[in-house]
């Protein structure tokens, strides 16, 4: 049987800032690094886990956290995919905003409407802001229709379920027949939505899951890719209370 892991990216720059930060390219932070190194020590200590291929965005937080991790696990010599389907979901005009400052000036239902709702973009960066990514040549490969001004969560959607039929899962068929395992380095809401995919969950639902970083989140799969089991890796209670904090982080 196939496993499968997603991890989302230590703490960042912006995280730091309480910043919308979305395709806005940012380092890691001290405690980021540690949380990339400490993920892949839980990696190495799965005696049955035998990484293979390794996925990532094409963002530095996620790139830099699948580094660090690999080299705690001693995988750095994966052979690696990174797409821009695995990358977050772009924020649009909240782009560099402080999020306490946002839901004050909004109000925190409007707030958490563009952060948690299913199919609510925030509004859209104006075209040639600074901000976007029109330019940026780590697309060079999309058109500019590809790249988002704005996106909601079912955006997200829409291009990491492709990317899991055309891609992951032709990578984890592949792995399953010599016995290892795919890791996936991304991000809260591109990892959210391959949660959604893998569990069957709602549109209203799937927006209160919270992903914390830096913790590792194990799949054990069958050959058709249905569920048999999924859990963090480490503490159950230090990933709940990891991910209680990241739902706070507006306020």
């Amino acid at each position: 049987m196939p496993d499968l892991i997603l991890l989302r990216h230590g703490r960042s720059e912006w995280n730091e800032l309480n910043l919308f930060t979305g395709w806005h390219d940012v380092d890691l932070v001290a405690q980021g690094e540690k949380e990339a190194a400490t993920a892949g020590e839980l990696l190495a200590a799965e005696a049955d886990l035998d990484l293979q291929l390794l996925h990532t965005s094409r963002l530095t937080r996620a790139i830099r956290t699948a580094n660090i991790a690999l080299h705690h696990a001693q995988r750095s010599w994966l052979p690696v995919t990174r797409d821009w389907r695995l990358n977050e979901r772009h924020y649009g005009d909240l782009t560099g905003k402080d999020k306490k400052e946002t839901a004050e000036k909004f109000g925190m239902d409007q707030l958490k409407l563009w952060r948690r709702s299913y199919d609510v973009p925030p509004p859209p960066l104006p075209d040639g802001d600074p901000r976007g990514n029109w330019d940026d040549p780590r697309y060079r490969d999309l058109t500019r229709e590809q790249i988002p001004a704005t996106e909601c969560l079912a955006d997200v959607v829409a291009r990491a379920t492709p990317y899991f039929t055309e891609v992951l899962a032709p990578d984890l068929a592949l792995t399953a027949s010599r016995g290892g395992a795919v890791l996936v380095v991304a991000h809260g809401n591109s990892l959210r939505a391959l949660r959604m995919m893998l569990e069957n969950i709602a549109p209203e639902d799937i927006t209160e899951l919270e992903i914390p970083t830096g913790i590792p989140y194990r799949y054990r799969l069958t050959d058709d890719l249905t569920v048999v089991s999924g859990s963090y890796l480490g503490d159950a209670a230090a990933a709940e209370a990891a991910a209680a904090a990241v739902g706070k982080q507006a306020g």
